[in-house]
């Protein structure tokens, strides 16, 4: 005799950059095109005590954001 349960699960549809609104499309779990996706919980000594910031930037967003940098990024 087979029990089944109803099991549901979330996958990627697709990422949004936040800054540009480029949709990065996901199929079968594999993302279209790359992504940076950052997440970050602010601590209690800052402005922002214990608040989580989630945001993703396409590559195109990434190398103009990074460009700004006043000591470039290290790349291996």
């Amino acid at each position: 005799m087979r029990q089944y349960k109803i099991q549901e699960t979330e996958v990627i549809d697709k990422i949004i950059c936040n800054k540009c609104g480029k949709e990065i499309f996901v199929n079968n779990g594999v993302q279209e095109a790359d992504t940076l996706s950052v997440q970050k919980r602010w601590s209690y000594f800052s402005e922002k005590d214990n608040e989580q910031h989630s945001f993703d930037l396409c590559e195109e967003c990434y190398d103009a954001w990074i460009a700004t940098f006043q000591i470039p990024i290290d790349i291996e």
